[in-house]
């Protein structure tokens, strides 16, 4: 089965099941599980921050982010098309008790003008902006320029407010980017980054900033359920992929431009070109109604996602060879009789 549906569907190397097995452990919300501490450290040091900490998912991340630097009733200026505010189940209010203020742009990327516009006052009747949340790649398969982030975070610096990156793809942002995550992270003052998308370790993420915000937030993953215990066993194939695997991400990188340059030769598929900075390609394709597409691929042995807003997405990693590319573009052809 070749499935494109994301790459949060990677299966672990054969070395991380191994290190799964073997790794040595203890309990971590003690902070004597050996693995897990290891992994915080190498994470922390990979992305330029002071300490790190090891959670469940880049969701919890995310929460775990907003928990640690707001107040209730404390505003958070996000994207709109950001993943904090259109994937993660209105989490923020649940959690944090904030709510997010908005700013309608489709990469990420309004005008630093619009954000300090959204930044709040003092004024009796204002919520206090208690964090601005970022998004690097973007979920629309865009990075956003360094120079771009910088000006954020000086903003935000003159406000006196923190900014969160979600960094769940970050490493394909500094690949796209040809720049190391640590220029990235260092325009946020916490970083959360997936370790189960490309890098193909079968659980976790990781949360990162100073040494005290991470004390706070340890506390707070603890609140919400995140105390792994014996993560060891999770955090060594989350070691293998901070060391083996983000390099690789560029093979995907150019995995998804062979694709999209092959289904570009489709007439009857637009691909959106503008978009291709990192393993993910967008497409619209009208010819054949989404549910009879999505089972027809299913049929051929291709799991894919039905469209959001009319707009295909197929995303390339670690299991999708240039092999399965060209397989991929045969039955698509053959479903529409080219």
């Amino acid at each position: 089965m070749i499935d494109l549906r994301s790459d949060t569907v990677t299966t672990p190397t054969e070395k991380m099941r191994r290190s799964m097995f073997e790794a040595e452990v203890g309990d971590d919300v003690y902070q004597d599980d050996p693995t897990v501490n290891k992994l915080q450290e190498l994470a922390a040091e990979k992305i330029g921050k002071e300490a790190a900490l090891f959670v469940p998912s880049g969701t919890f991340g995310n929460q775990l982010a907003i928990f640690t630097h707001t107040l209730r009733g404390d505003e958070v200026i996000v994207p709109s098309s950001n993943h904090i505010f259109v994937h993660e189940v209105g989490a923020p209010a649940v959690i944090s008790n904030v709510q997010l203020r908005t700013i309608d742009d489709p990469y990420g990327m309004p005008s630093i003008d619009k954000i300090a516009k959204a930044i709040r006052n003092e004024d009796i009747h204002n919520p206090r902006t208690g964090l601005i949340c970022m998004e690097n790649a973007h979920s629309s398969g865009k990075v956003i320029p360094i120079d771009y982030l910088e000006n954020v975070h000086k903003l935000a610096r003159k406000c006196s407010i923190p900014v969160h990156l979600d960094g769940a793809r970050i490493f394909n942002a500094a690949i796209a980017l040809n720049v190391d995550a640590k220029q990235i992270a260092s325009s946020a003052d916490s970083v959360m980054f997936c370790l189960s998308k490309g890098l193909s370790a079968p659980v976790g993420s990781i949360l990162a900033g100073t040494k005290d915000f991470v004390a706070k937030a340890r506390k707070g993953r603890k609140l919400m359920g995140g105390g792994m215990r014996q993560a060891g066993v999770l955090a060594a194939a989350g070691i293998i992929a901070l060391n083996e695997m983000i390099d690789r991400l560029a093979e995907d990188h150019e995995n998804a431009k062979l694709l999209a340059n092959l289904l570009d030769e489709i007439p009857q598929i637009h691909v959106l070109k503008d978009q291709l900075d990192i393993n993910m390609v967008f497409f619209s394709f009208n010819t054949i109604e989404p549910e009879i597409f999505v089972g027809k691929m299913l049929e051929n042995g291709v799991k894919i996602n039905p469209p959001h807003e009319g707009i295909y997405r197929f995303v390339t990693h670690k299991d999708i060879s240039k092999e399965d590319i060209y397989t991929v573009v045969k039955i698509i052809k053959r479903i529409v009789k080219i």
